[in-house]
This record gives C-alpha cells, sequence and structure tokens, in this order.
C-alpha cells in the first residue's frame, strides 16, 4: 500500500499540478520526508504552456500573455534513526513570465514582466510514536523581477535583483501504515523582500503566508485515496514600488496585487496495477474569486485534470504526468479588459532513487 501512495502523492510534482493562486508554481514540499528508503534523491523537471489571451472592448486582442516555462527541483533525505529524519528540497516557489506581443493595437502592446525565485528549504522530522509526527525547517528563498510597462503606464520600467530572506515551516502528521492513511498539516511562513524602486526609495514584497492539509488512505486492495486543500493569503502580497505611483499619477499604485486569498484543492485516485507499475488520476479546483485582477494575470480560478504512471524497482522509481488546465474568465483593471476561454498543460517527469 506504501508503494501506491508514492505515486499518487508524486502526481502533484510531476505534472507541475501546482499552478495557483498569483504568482505561486510549487506548493508544499514537505512530502519528502514520508518517503521509502532510509536515504533517497529526486529530481523533478516540469514543462508548462499556457495559453493565455484576452480583449480589450471585445474586439482588440492581446495574444497569449503567459510565456511557456520550465521547472526543475531537487530533494534528498536521509533516516538517522528510527526517530529522526532530515531533508533538503531546492525548487522555484514562486515565477511569472508575462508578454504581451508588440505591435498591436492593445493598450498593453509591448509590456511585459517577469518573477524570478529560488528556495532551498531544510527539513526535520521526529517520529513521536509510531503514529504521530513532527516537523519543521527554515527556507532560504531569492525574488527578483524585471518590468516594462507600455505608453499607457509612461513607459515605466523597473529592474531589481535577487534578494535572499529567511522563513520557516512547521507541520505535524498522523499516520496508519497499514491502511496508508496519512494526514498532514504544514504551515509555511510569509517571507518579506526587500527592494529599492529606480529613484532609490525602499518598498517590499511581501510572499504570503500559506497552510496545506494532505491526506491519503487506502480505500481497497490495491487502491488508495489522496487529497490537499491549500490556504494562501493572497491579500498580502503586492508590487508597488513608490516611483511606479509617482509616475502615472496615483500615488500607492501597486504593478501587481493580490485580491483575495486563496484556497486550492486537489482530489485524486492511485491504483497498483502490479509489482512495478501504478497510476493515478487527480482533479484540481480553484474557485473563481470574481476579482477584478491586475493586467499582468489573466485568470481566476482554474480546474485542472491529471494522469500520472509510475514505474518503481527496489532502487529506483520513475514517474511521469501530464496535466491540463481549464482557466476561469476574469475581468482586468483596464477597462473593458476582458480574459475568457484559456487553458495550460503541463508535463512533467521525476526520477527517485533510494540507497
Amino acid at each position: 500500500m506504501k508503494k501506491i501512495a508514492a505515486a499518487a502523492t508524486t502526481l502533484g510534482l510531476a505534472a507541475s499540478g501546482a499552478w495557483a493562486g498569483q504568482i505561486e508554481r510549487e506548493g508544499d514540499t514537505s512530502d519528502i520526508l514520508f518517503e521509502d528508503g532510509k536515504n533517497y534523491f529526486e529530481v523533478t523537471a516540469s514543462a508548462v504552456d499556457p495559453k493565455i489571451s484576452g480583449t480589450v472592448g471585445g474586439v482588440i486582442g492581446s495574444g497569449s500573455i503567459q510565456q511557456s516555462y520550465k521547472q526543475l527541483s531537487f530533494g534528498f533525505k536521509t533516516e538517522l534513526n528510527d526517530k529522526w529524519t532530515l531533508a533538503l528540497v531546492g525548487n522555484s516557489p514562486v515565477g511569472a513570465d508575462v508578454f504581451y506581443p508588440g505591435g498591436t493595437p492593445h493598450p498593453f502592446s509591448g509590456g511585459n514582466a517577469t518573477v524570478e525565485s529560488r528556495a532551498l528549504t531544510g527539513y526535520a522530522k521526529y517520529q513521536a510514536t509510531d503514529r504521530v509526527s513532527i516537523y519543521g525547517g527554515l527556507r532560504v528563498q531569492s525574488l527578483r523581477g524585471d518590468v516594462n510597462l507600455p505608453p499607457l503606464f509612461a513607459g515605466y520600467t523597473l529592474a531589481v535583483n535577487n534578494d535572499y530572506q529567511l522563513g520557516y515551516v512547521l507541520g505535524a502528521a498522523y499516520e496508519i501504515p497499514d491502511i496508508a492513511l496519512r494526514v498532514a498539516a504544514t504551515y509555511e511562513s510569509e517571507i518579506e523582500h526587500e527592494f529599492t524602486d529606480g529613484a532609490g526609495t525602499p518598498f517590499d514584497v511581501t510572499i504570503p503566508q500559506a497552510f496545506t492539509l494532505n491526506f491519503q488512505t487506502g480505500v481497497a486492495a490495491n487502491t488508495l485515496v489522496f487529497g490537499s486543500a491549500r490556504w494562501r493569503e493572497w491579500t498580502e502580497f503586492q508590487i508597488a514600488p513608490v516611483d511606479f505611483g509617482t509616475t502615472i499619477g496615483f500615488p500607492g499604485a501597486a504593478i501587481a496585487f493580490g485580491t483575495s486569498d486563496i484556497w486550492t484543492f486537489e482530489l485524486g485516485v492511485g491504483r497498483k496495477f502490479n509489482e512495478n507499475w501504478s497510476g493515478a488520476f487527480s482533479i484540481g479546483y480553484e474557485e473563481d474569486q470574481d476579482d477584478v485582477v491586475g493586467n499582468l494575470q489573466g485568470f481566476d480560478g482554474f480546474i485542472s485534470y491529471g494522469l500520472a504512471v509510475k514505474y518503481e524497482t527496489e532502487t529506483y522509481e520513475f514517474t511521469t504526468g501530464i496535466r491540463y488546465i481549464d482557466f476561469g474568465n476574469t475581468l482586468t483593471t483596464t477597462i473593458g479588459g476582458n480574459f475568457q476561454d484559456n487553458d495550460a498543460v503541463a508535463v512533467g517527469m521525476k526520477l527517485g532513487i533510494k540507497f
């Protein structure tokens, strides 16, 4: 039953399942603490191809504004003894790559923005009883970005270099191994990055706190149900350099901002086919908040469908997956701005080695 659980929980990583609210690209990474094997190493690669476009007044098209991107992450876990487990995970938790094609009459034509991050999280897990464990750790996160806005915003530009800040993670889990039951709750602190705008004035960007509840349980022979609920306080997120508001004549205006706190849900089923092969199917959901979003986003909520298959031996495992994401329609802060009928396809592969 534990092999089915591993296939199921791998699905989200292998199929890049965490396209969530605002600029989130990867969610909770604490699952590595529960992988089989005394020593375990994994590397995950994924690619996401979004198609997000809109119009102004139903006539002037934007073209596809979200660029395709690739993700690479790694993790290592070691069991020191029957009580203590350590892990290290490197990933890109948030990001954005927005480009409005030039040469069109759209008011954002030629505008673009990028956000890049890297994070390194160290975990420690203590097995308090046969069924209860607690875990936590520290996260070092970098954040950088570039913005080039069109004449509508006076051609405003901004470039900020990597800022490194520290956050923390806390969690607890309850397990019944015989039936592959596990319920784990994980809290991730906010991380506040400090930058300086083009005029030399300081401003902050907060990557907000998050809470994730993961669960899985066996429901029949060789069959497992799994899911998650993740909340993030995106109302605390904004990119608002002081000189931006001054340039456009609206002091305090933000280039990008969160309008609602976001819940993201996933529910799936995993099945073991034989000693080596297993697979999983999942559905993801994020509610349409009916928000008017910024012009660098272009969607509000989604529903997704994911498939993954896994081949496993005593020493290694290989998982591949695909996910289709159907984005919710939304209006933007540009008068008459409307994005609808947009989607994305994500594919991923994960190699895990036990030694």
